[in-house]
């Protein structure tokens, strides 16, 4: 038994091989599906061989089928399911399938694989507008994934050439049908979108039938073009059941001229756009400085603008006024200040002891300097002064005599 092996006691390999033999052996028949990747029939042979591909994995397995068993429909890259058994050849070690039945598989059940795929993709959010990359507007380079010597190739770059002749691109050229595209498409996706210069990347193919475009709605493809980090555009050209690539891609194109138009701007049309841009900046400067001039015009031809003296003078004259009539009510003011200054002073004279000196009458101070209006107030011997109009006498009294 094999869990009684040990390095002392190994099987010899002819022992292994039988056992292998002897289990498959032991199978019994089934259905298996796979894609056709290579298949050269051998007029007159019995026997024909095909290599059977898995539509997702990089796996595959001889097929043997009796002649007149394989239908004639069968081609490299038909899908189909094989009944089979498994066979083992301990010569190599190989593996293989005898099949006694083959059937091409339907379009209609390839579409319903893509419809489950498709479902299963968009509830991840593959196809989720918020997460599509905006195409730049004038790419540095333009990544460019066709076949080999294709028309979709001299579609591309001849449109896009039309409408920017300076637009550089970067082309892969890869196998775009059958059971290689996939493992080609994916490789060349991922190094054009690893180079800083290229700005956005197109997936092209000038259309076909289903079964042509299959590799467009592979699940390793559509998950690569998810996660690259530069917009693709899927511009596979099948108007009817759009491949899958056209919903996971950041923008989807009719046809390889379509995604020529869309990832590059029309040079005349920019030319048209610039032109009538600056026809507009034109007219409206035109308008806003003949706007301006009118404005102006209106401001410079008020009287304050159009002769500023006239304020000037306007204000001379109010000062010339405003001067006569302060001079004017001075003079008045004094006028009246200086008659009343001379009524005042009248009345002060007539009312001052030096008009009555004048007439003769002096005043008599007592040697204390004060009036002596009293004879009564002094004594003989004090020495008096009287003051005169002008000039003052000094006396002694003599005598007195009491009134």
């Amino acid at each position: 038994m094999a869990h009684q092996t040990s390095p002392e006691h190994p099987w010899p390999l002819r022992l292994l091989s039988a056992k292998v033999r002897e289990y498959v052996e032991a199978m019994s028949r089934l259905w298996v599906e796979g894609e056709v990747m290579t298949l050269q029939r051998r007029p007159g042979a019995k026997v024909q061989f095909l290599t059977l591909r898995d539509t997702e994995e990089q796996v595959s397995m001889t097929v043997k089928i009796m002649s007149h068993l394989l239908p004639p429909t069968v081609s490299s890259g038909s899908r189909i399911v094989v009944w089979a058994k498994p066979d083992f050849y301990p010569g190599n070690g190989s593996l293989s399938l005898w099949a006694q039945e083959i059937r091409p598989v339907g379009t209609g059940d390839i579409l319903a694989r893509i419809e489950a795929l498709k479902a299963r993709l968009q509830a991840e959010g593959l196809f989720a507008p918020e997460r599509k990359k905006p195409l730049p507007f004038l790419p540095r380079s333009i990544g460019l994934i066709v076949g080999r010597n294709t028309k979709a190739k001299e579609d591309v770059i001849v449109n896009a050439t039309l409408r920017w002749p300076g637009v550089h691109f970067t082309i892969r050229e890869v196998q775009v049908q059958g059971t290689a595209a996939v493992s080609q498409m994916i490789p060349a996706l991922q190094e054009l979108d690893s180079l800083p210069y290229v700005d956005v990347i197109i997936l092209a193919r000038g259309g076909g039938s289903v079964e042509d475009l299959l590799p467009f709605s592979e699940e390793p493809l559509l998950r690569a073009i998810a996660a690259t980090n530069t917009p693709v555009v899927s511009a596979i050209g099948h108007e009817g059941d759009n491949p899958i690539s056209d919903y996971v891609a950041d923008l989807r194109a009719s046809t390889p001229t379509d995604a020529a138009k869309k990832v590059v701007p029309d040079m005349r049309e920019e030319i048209s756009l610039i032109t009538t841009s600056l026809e507009r900046m034109r007219r409206a400067l035109a308008s806003r400085i003949a706007r301006e001039q009118t404005t102006l015009s209106a401001l410079t031809s008020r009287p304050v603008l159009a002769n500023p003296q006239t304020m000037v003078n306007m204000r001379r004259q109010d000062l010339e006024s405003l001067r006569l009539w302060m001079h004017t009510h001075m003079r008045r003011a004094l006028s009246q200040e200086t008659a009343s200054l001379h009524s005042s002073l009248s009345q002060l004279r007539a009312l001052s002891p030096k008009a009555t000196l004048e007439r003769g009458y002096s005043i008599l101070l007592d040697s204390s300097r004060h009036v002596l209006s009293d004879s009564r107030h002094t004594h003989i011997g004090e020495s008096l002064t009287a003051v005169l109009a002008r000039g003052t006498l000094e006396l002694e009294t003599k005598g007195l005599t009491h009134g």
